[in-house]
């Protein structure tokens, strides 16, 4: 719904759905969340704070991960980022873009 999760940016919100221990030797802990970006919100974050699987559900988003790395993701896209490198996001498109992620916490 349109209150579910909480703000992280103007037209921007987080749903966390849970976490549990990892049976990945690498990773302490997984976790799932969406984020929800109305048309025309963005996000900004200059350093991911662990590694994580990108999923596009719904919509989509152009992401600028760092000066050389810049690409629309559209619904079905998956795509990786790593622990420290930044991410900006906008939803380009003019319907809700939803971003499903797996974090991979160390």
């Amino acid at each position: 719904g349109p209150t579910e999760g909480r703000e992280v940016a103007p037209g921007v919100r987080r749903i966390d759905y849970g976490k549990r221990e990892s049976m990945i030797p690498a990773y302490k802990t997984v976790g799932l969340r969406d984020v929800v970006y109305q048309p025309g919100a963005s996000s900004t974050n200059p350093s991911m704070a662990n590694d994580m699987v990108c999923h596009m559900l719904e919509g989509e988003l152009t992401v600028e991960a760092g000066r050389e790395m810049k690409f629309v993701a559209k619904k079905g896209d998956v795509w990786t980022c790593v622990k420290g490198m930044p991410e900006n996001a906008r939803n380009t498109g003019t319907t809700v873009a939803i971003m499903r992620v797996t974090d991979l916490m160390a």
